[in-house]
């Protein structure tokens, strides 16, 4: 491939895996971030999903079917030894797969998905293509290579994926290294873990990671990435706030007289501290808890269960799931979020809160001291009953919580989309003068 550098008008394909999860995740919102990014930099953007839709499926059926999926959790079960379907991927999947195009005509009404969908110029999709490679890179250790009609110049893939896009320069977010750094916080198969992340260093000309502690712990594990590995930290793309904010009411709730915890209830987020912390602290404002149950949830959980079920009382209250919007409005609305994790690789809560004019306690651990500046209460992670403290300071006094509130704003314009166009600019210029040759 030519050197690119300086060349205009490049195409960048992103991957549609966490952006076709109808409840979202961190990454999701990475993704739509990062879309809005590369476009307004001036790229075209292909954002390249996994649905049921192949090349002998019908145009018009192609868009029905990507709308239908998104609005739907989970994938397709594995084929079964010894089905026809299980002979296919075993004998098809070593070769090339072709990606073909999902046009986007109007013809399905899809308003209620503007908040999920990401900036696009074209929509591509490979069948099954996230569990394909999965399965495809523990049998082989080889990541699957997938073509796209006209080519791209940079594939930059959200997620360490066991995929890369033949002539393209495949550049691999890797968020953090939790697998490795906790883990015993994570489900994830280690071994596999590891070869994928040194599978992106082998597929990919550069990775591409979301903080200075990221980047060191990355280091930690594959000193022989020093200088293919670019800290971009993250951005975000809010709401449009709405002219009446009433939210918290919504919920039985006083503007400024609840604490919030937003994200997955999973180990590292450290959930059950926050639970002990709070109880402790015994102020009168209640805890919100926004966040599905992920992995090991009910060890996170089991305070509120041995306190007979306080969970869903007044005390405590747990919502499963918010849309953009309305919980946009819970943060701007609390009286302080918490989020004191045990590890984060940029912490997004937190500049969500920040941006939101809301005064956050958060943690040491991880990037979070980057994220907060000295903007935040800090807690230690490990000790509930310096949580507890913090959640005391913040209940009483205003003068504080005023004062977080206007120096967080400022720390998140650090953050802001403007300062994130500009690292992603420069990681894709530095990219696109490799002489290195893509895979392919």
């Amino acid at each position: 491939m030519d050197d690119l550098a300086g060349a205009g008008k490049l195409r960048v394909g992103i991957d549609g895996f966490n952006l076709a999860m109808r409840r979202g995740t961190g990454v999701a919102t990475y993704a739509r971030a990062l879309s809005h990014c590369i476009a307004d930099l001036g790229h075209s953007v292909d954002v390249l999903y996994g649905m049921s839709i192949t090349a002998r499926t019908q145009a018009p059926l192609r868009e029905v079917i990507f709308f239908d999926s998104l609005d739907h959790d989970g994938e397709r079960p594995p084929p079964k030894f010894p089905s026809l379907r299980w002979a296919r991927e075993l004998v098809a999947t070593p070769f090339t797969r072709h990606a073909v195009e999902v046009a986007i005509s109007g013809r399905v009404m899809a308003r209620g998905f503007a908040g999920r969908l990401p900036r696009f110029d074209r929509i591509l999709n490979v069948s099954d293509l996230f569990p394909m490679a999965t399965r495809y890179f523990r049998r082989t250790r080889r990541f699957l290579p997938i073509r796209i009609e006209g080519g791209l110049d940079i594939m930059h893939w959200t997620y360490p994926l066991p995929i890369h896009v033949l002539g393209a320069r495949n550049i691999y977010t890797v968020h953090d290294v939790v697998p490795l750094r906790l883990p015993y916080t994570t489900l994830d198969n280690k071994r596999m873990h590891y070869r994928l992340l040194a599978g992106c260093l082998k597929y990919g000309v550069h990775i591409c990671t979301v903080s200075e502690a990221s980047l060191r712990d990355f280091l930690a594990f594959y000193p022989h990435a020093a200088g293919r590995i670019t800290n971009t930290y993250e951005s975000i793309v809010l709401s449009p706030a709405p002219a009446a904010n009433d939210v918290p009411g919504l919920f039985g709730l006083e503007a400024g007289g609840y604490f919030l915890f937003f994200g997955s209830i999973e180990p590292k987020k450290n959930v059950g501290r926050i639970i002990e912390g709070f109880l402790t602290a015994n102020v009168a404002s209640p805890l919100v808890i926004v966040g599905a149950q992920a992995w090991k949830s009910a060890q996170e959980l089991r305070l509120l269960k041995d306190r007979g079920g306080t969970l869903g009382s007044e005390r405590i209250r747990q919502m499963d799931y918010l849309p953009a919007g309305l919980l946009e409005g819970l943060i701007r609305g609390a009286r302080a979020v918490l989020f004191p994790s045990l590890y984060e690789g940029f912490g997004l809560p937190v500049l969500e809160a920040m941006a939101l004019g809301t005064p956050v306690l958060t943690s040491r651990e991880g990037s979070l001291p980057e994220i907060a500046g000295d903007c935040a209460v800090f807690a230690d992670a490990y000790d509930a009953g310096d949580i507890a403290a913090g959640i005391r300071r913040l209940d009483q006094d205003g003068g504080l919580r005023a004062d977080l509130t206007q120096r967080g704003r400022h720390q998140a314009a650090r953050f802001d989309m403007a300062a994130y166009r500009d690292r992603v600019r420069r990681l894709y210029d530095e990219v696109c003068r490799s002489t290195e040759t893509p895979n392919g």
